[in-house]
């Protein structure tokens, strides 16, 4: 049996098969620019599967090494890579910079971090495992944009020429010149691996003497003033001051460009990643270092908690109550797993959860609710009676006692919210309602939230909390 052939099949025993059986005959028969940086949302949109469980055949398949991970910083304004990482531990700039939109961005783990996955070179060899050899058009498509970025199957390179009037290859250490003339346009003068532009605003009478410029490449990452030009004949001295070869082009900003620009399809974000129950468990203690802090702008944090859990270890005796918990937490973790969630930790009978959107986190609380009163019926007894509080904000995500957790005032609240929780009602704060999709839930199953507003202890202002009966 081949090597690639005893991967899949031990792939098969940890994700679902048929989505292993495409990702094996993807390895074997899609054109190289499908299997670099694969987008794993619209792998599992275009195959028809489940999106968490083809994330799920995407981390198996890594661990197996059949794929790479990528942690890619994109740019919020042009959806282009500013920089690519094997790990998330070396994602520690504070600031991005991207030359094309002229704007610098503070990275979050929202929509500025993607995760891709990439063929690994000891099953397959594709084009993208030497990017400098790329043909520079496909250098912008696999290279340069993120997967989030809708670029067209058919007929690329084509949209591409609507908006690109000159391109070059400029091998490390050169010089050369690009001639061209100018139209009343505004222009950027592009470099995708150095991630260089200057901008030009042609506009005025035509020019009769050749107009001339010189640009230099390196890695500096610095954006220039925007030059001011007449339309005419235009010499562009480029220098390439790198190791590598540069790709300096000249394109108009015109409705081709934003029209590509635009295209956009979702992508798995190091957030959802990160509140991945398959991901906490493959890679438990290898994901963010001591010394990072990184920013998230919305989570949803769920805590649950036992009620009364010292008077059942009296009542049924430790051994007996021991089993039900173990049996309590076991259930919870697949309900949490199912909604796309992830269990950061217990505490005692509690535990910490966490969420990509609110409505996950609501429908997963009312599922912990509901399989307890059946465990509990069927046993003939009220002994699990389950506390739970939801609330979601911004958060920070390090690394605490060998593991990967989340820090801020959002989790301080969370955790006081399922305080004032009753074992028969769910209790949540506004923000987690004013997202359109858990209202819409409730809304769904016909339930009324029960608005009162409350003190929390350690936080300053009184907040609006929910009861969901």
């Amino acid at each position: 049996m081949s090597e690639s052939h005893s991967l899949f099949a031990a792939l098969r025993q940890s994700a679902m098969p048929d989505i292993a059986n495409v990702l094996e005959r993807l390895v074997r028969d899609a054109p190289d620019r499908k299997l670099g940086r694969v987008n794993a949302l619209a792998f599992a949109k275009s195959e028809g599967f489940d999106e968490e469980q083809a994330i799920t055949a995407f981390l198996h398949a890594s661990r197996l090494g059949l794929f790479d991970m990528s942690w890619n910083i994109l740019c919020p304004g042009c959806g282009g890579v500013l920089d690519a990482n094997t790990s998330l531990k070396t994602v520690q700039a504070e600031r991005y910079t991207c030359a094309l939109c002229a704007a610098g961005y503070e990275p979050n783990l929202d929509e500025m971090v993607e995760v891709t996955f990439t063929v690994s070179p000891r099953l397959r060899r594709i084009a993208a495992h030497n990017p400098h050899q790329l043909p520079p058009v496909e250098y912008f498509r696999q290279i340069y944009w993120g997967s989030g970025v809708d670029l067209p199957e058919e007929g690329f390179e084509a949209k591409v020429d609507e908006f690109v009037i000159e391109a070059l290859e400029l091998p490390a250490g050169e010089k050369a010149v690009i001639s061209l003339q100018l139209p009343e346009a505004f222009i950027i003068v592009f470099e995708p691996v150095t991630h260089a532009a200057q901008f030009i605003d042609v506009k005025g009478e035509p020019a009769k003497e050749r107009q001339s410029l010189s640009l230099v490449f390196d890695r500096g990452h610095q954006h220039r003033e925007t030059l001011e030009l007449r339309p005419g004949p235009l010499r562009i001295l480029v220098e390439n001051h790198t190791q590598v070869r540069a790709l300096p082009s000249v394109c108009i900003a015109n409705d081709a460009l934003h029209d590509l620009l635009g295209r956009r399809r979702p992508f798995l974000t190091a957030k959802r990643l990160l509140t991945n129950q398959t991901f906490r468990d493959i890679y438990r203690t290898d994901t963010i270092d001591v010394d990072q802090r990184l920013k998230i702008t919305s989570l949803t944090f769920l805590f649950t908690d036992l009620r009364g859990s010292t008077e059942l270890y009296e009542r049924v005796g430790d051994l007996a109550a021991f089993d039900l918990v173990k049996t309590h937490f076991s259930i919870l973790n697949g309900i949490v797993s199912a909604e796309a969630g992830a269990v950061v930790k217990t505490i005692g009978d509690a535990v910490m959860a966490t969420f990509p959107t609110p409505d996950r986190a609501v429908a997963a609380a009312m599922r912990m609710r509901d399989a307890m009163r059946t465990l509990n019926e069927a046993r003939g007894a009220e002994d699990l009676l389950l506390k739970i509080g939801i609330h979601e904000g911004p958060c920070i995500a390090v690394s605490l006692n060998e593991r990967q957790d989340y820090f801020g005032q959002t989790v301080n609240i969370a955790s006081r919210v399922q305080h004032l929780a009753t074992s028969l009602e769910i209790f949540t704060t506004g923000s987690v309602l004013d997202d359109p999709r858990a209202a819409d839930l409730l809304v769904r199953r016909g339930v009324t939230p029960i608005a009162h507003t409350v003190a929390l202890r350690g936080i300053t202002d009184q907040i609006r909390i929910f009861t969901i009966p």
